[in-house]
Order: structure tokens, then sequence, then C-alpha cells
């Protein structure tokens, strides 16, 4: 350890693995390191989040979230206010940036210079932002989970989600989310429980949630899920004849680019947990009505297997038309 204190400061917006090196390169030449995140009110990804995940990548620094309303340019106002905010001067300062000499220098600080021509690792906040799909390498997971996309394939029992969504996410390379609510049904019917409460469909949107942001971190630029919050909404609808404001309001947080709803013309199958074919084209109805009243994107899929994900492909090729990556399909 060549020093006590060591500081690391940026907008980490986002967060890369040009951050990382600078933030890992602090550590281990520190005895504690700071990490002050800056955060405008205007800014894209929420700074709190930001520095979340930085807490996340880096467990064992301090992470700081601070205002930033104070002039770039005028170092001897960040010198200051640094030292206020960590109640002392740091010993040494971590930048890649032209700015840190000087930084450092009014703090009494020593001034470590880490890749400043990015050659270690090429990348900068403003290139991850006009095109993070083609900057995945330098992702940590928290962030890939951000910017993932998300095509949410939905429908009425017996269409052919789930086949549709496995081919999909096969086809593209990519991780799949299946649905919570058949597994959790699939328990409940093996205890003979056959009466349904509004809280176990909370609970059913929340866990599917939940696992859809846990797999979009892994996800190959894309993630694709097997009916989500704004599904389960309509099967609350069907099974307590009213709507849930708490999983609408789940399903309003969630995230989703474009939905695949798929038709009802193909022959019912019957696997002993669906309702049956008097109920699937009422479902199907609903599903119609329900992803006309909102923003999101979707396309009815009809036809064969084959039909719908050739279809399927070329939707989600669509999504990346802003970016040098293209889904390999």
């Amino acid at each position: 350890m060549k020093h006590g204190l060591g500081l690391v400061i940026g907008k980490f917006h986002p967060p890369h693995r040009g951050h990382k090196l600078l933030i890992d390169t602090a550590m281990e030449q520190s005895r504690q390191t700071v990490v002050i995140l800056c955060a405008k009110p205007g800014d894209t990804i929420p700074g709190e989040l930001r520095g979340q995940w930085l807490q996340e990548i880096h467990p064992q620094a301090r992470v700081m979230v601070i205002d930033d309303r104070y002039d770039e340019n005028d170092s001897q106002v960040w010198a200051r206010n640094t030292i206020r905010w960590l109640g002392r001067a740091p010993d040494a300062v971590f930048t890649s940036e032209d700015y840190g000499e000087r930084y450092a220098a009014l703090m009494g600080a020593q001034h470590v210079l880490v890749d400043r021509l990015r050659i270690r690792v090429p990348v900068s906040g403003t290139v991850v932002r006009n095109d993070p799909w083609a900057q995945w390498e330098y992702l940590e997971p928290p962030v890939r989970g951000w910017f993932a996309r998300r095509i949410c394939v939905l429908g009425a029992e017996s269409t052919g989600t789930t086949t549709l969504a496995k081919a999909l996410a096969g086809r593209l390379q990519t991780s799949w989310v299946e649905e919570y609510g058949r597994e959790y049904s699939a328990t409940k019917w093996a205890r003979q429980d056959f009466v349904w409460q509004t809280q176990e469909f909370i609970e059913i949107a929340r866990e599917q949630a939940r696992r859809e942001d846990q797999a979009a971190r892994a996800a190959n630029r894309l993630l694709i899920c097997d009916t989500n919050a704004f599904a389960t909404a309509l099967w609350h609808r069907r099974y307590m004849g009213t709507d849930c404001r708490e999983i609408q309001q789940i399903a309003r947080q969630g995230r989703c680019d474009l939905y695949l709803l798929t038709g009802d013309e193909i022959p019912f199958v019957q696997d002993g947990l669906r309702d049956g074919e008097h109920i699937r084209h009422q479902m199907h109805q609903w599903f119609e009505a329900a992803l006309a009243g909102q923003g999101t994107p979707w396309q009815l899929l009809r036809g064969s297997p084959e039909n719908r994900l050739r279809e399927a492909l070329e939707l989600a090729r669509a999504l990346f038309t802003s970016s040098a990556w293209t889904p390999v399909i």
C-alpha cells in the first residue's frame, strides 16, 4: 500500500470497465478508497442507482453520491468541496484525465494517472451511452441489466408462448425467463389448493419481475420473457373478477421493449394445469385490448411455429437498428 486514503471521482454515467480499472488501481494502492459519484438531476441514469452499481462492483470501497451543481472547470471549488465531503484531504487522487494533476495538487495529494490514452480499456461513458450494445464487453452485470432490451411473449393458454420464447432465446443466443406463475400453480395444485387469493398473484408478479431483473444481467443484450407482471394482472382479473392496483403498479415499474402476442388459432392442448379451451378466446381478447391500451409496441403473431419465430426474429433485429451490433439470426 502506497497511500492511506485514495480517491476516485467522476460521473460514472454509466460505470464501465475503464472505471473499474481506475477504482481497482486505487484499491490496490490505498488502505482506504472512496469513490465520489457526481450526479445531476437530468442524468439519463439516476445517480443513486449508479452509486448502487458501483458499491456492488466494489464492495470494499466507500461510494458517495453528491449533487453536482458546480462548474466542472473550477478545480478550486471541487478541491474545497472534496475535503469537506471527506472530512480531510485524500492522500492520492486516481484519475484518467488531465484535470487530475491540478485538482490533486490543490488538496496536497498525489496524482496517479491511470490509462490516460484508454489503451488498456478503450471505452468511455459517452461511447457507452451512444451505443451500449456495441460496448457490451466493457459493462459489468448490473449495468448490462439496465441496458438489456426485453421482449415479452404472452398470450392465452395453449397458444405457444413458451415454445416461442424458448426458440427465440435459442436463436438469439441469449437468456429467457420462464413463467413463474406456472411453477407456482403446479405447486399449488399438488397440495390440493384450488382457491386463489389476491396476495398470491401479487407474489407471482413480484417474483416474476425479480427473476427478469436478475436474468437481464446475464443476457446477451436482449432478454426474452415468457410472460410478465402485465400478464399477471390479467390472470388476476380472470380468477378474482377484479383488477388489482398493486399488480398493475408492479407491471408499470417493469421494463419491456416489445410485446409479442401469440394467436389463439392453433389447437388447444390440455396439460392438466390449464382451464380449458372455453376460456381461451376470451382471454386472448383481453390481451389484445390491454395491449392496445398501453404504450409499449406489440405485435400479434399467427401461423405455424416457424412463421411466428421468423417474424419474431425480424422484430427483435429491429430493436437494434440504432446500434453497430446486430443480432445474429
